[in-house]
């Protein structure tokens, strides 16, 4: 494990930190409650563009539950990094991953050797990291020459639904929030577009990336779907008791033309799933 002084620690990466200890397997409850229409979740869609590698690191692995899935299409080695000691504490409890190394830490310094494995992957981490060119580089190094990296990353609401009205509605609550509550930014932007993850990546050695966009659908009743979105959004955390209620309030009305004669409210959520090969 890699100790950073609390001085010299990215603010963004202490928010990330004290966000999942305080939340521990929210992140794969939310993924498993999101799926495409053919039935997959994130989880398994990025898991079949590393199908048949050996050696497999998760970077933000939170839980477990990407490494566990990993693990019965047939990874032999399994290993994580997260910054998270109350996330790794789930993961180290799912037997899938007993003898998975497991490390609280930073991807930016991954206690590996080069050549390590055959495959890294990252969902909806690598958009939240501090210094992604040198998460690049670690991924390169502890690739094998050939070897794969698949990640996950955020696309952005559909249009006309609810999340988009969401969105707009809470902007505004989120801007008047108090300076003191404001969270700092997360990640890099580039990380959200094909042309930012090749200009990222070219460097540390890795060929094109292939960009394989999908919609999940987070639909359900209104009060349903406003547990989905605002559950695991980070922005959620600079409102107050009393805004949040406020937003709610205001989002329940506002929802009500879209809602179908079965009561059901369309919430589709654009995901990426985006793979490179280390061309050393």
């Amino acid at each position: 494990m890699t100790t950073i002084p609390a001085t010299s620690r990215p603010a963004a990466e202490d928010f990330l930190r004290t966000f999942h200890n305080r939340t521990p397997g929210l992140q794969s409850a939310g993924v498993e409650a999101a799926r495409t229409p053919e039935g997959p979740t994130s989880y398994q869609l990025l898991a079949r563009h590393v199908a048949g590698a050996r050696r497999v690191l998760d970077l933000g692995c939170a839980d477990g539950a990407l490494l566990e899935l990993l693990a019965g299409q047939g990874a032999e080695v399994l290993a994580g990094v997260d910054l998270s000691a109350g996330e790794l504490a789930l993961a180290r409890s799912r037997p899938a991953l007993a003898h998975a190394d497991l490390h609280e830490g930073r991807a930016q310094q991954l206690p590996f050797a080069d050549s390590s494995f055959d495959a890294v992957v990252s969902h909806m981490a690598l958009m939240l990291m501090a210094d992604v060119e040198q998460v690049a580089r670690e991924a390169a190094r502890v690739l094998v020459p050939g070897g794969k990296l698949a990640v996950t990353v955020g696309g952005g609401p559909v249009e006309g639904e609810a999340m988009e009205l969401f969105l707009t509605l809470a902007r505004p609550y989120f801007r008047a929030a108090p300076v003191e509550r404001h969270m700092p930014r997360l990640g890099d932007r580039r990380c959200r577009t094909r042309e930012g993850l090749d200009e990222i990546l070219a460097p540390a050695g890795f060929a094109p990336v292939s960009w394989e966009p999908v919609t999940l659908d987070m639909g359900g009743t209104p009060a349903e779907v406003w547990e989905s979105v605002t559950g695991v959004l980070y922005d959620m955390t600079v409102l107050d008791q009393d805004r949040t209620e406020e937003l709610r309030e205001e989002f329940i009305q506002s929802s009500a033309p879209l809602v179908t004669p079965e009561g059901r409210l369309s919430c589709g959520r654009r995901v990426v799933t985006v793979t490179a090969a280390t061309g050393r």
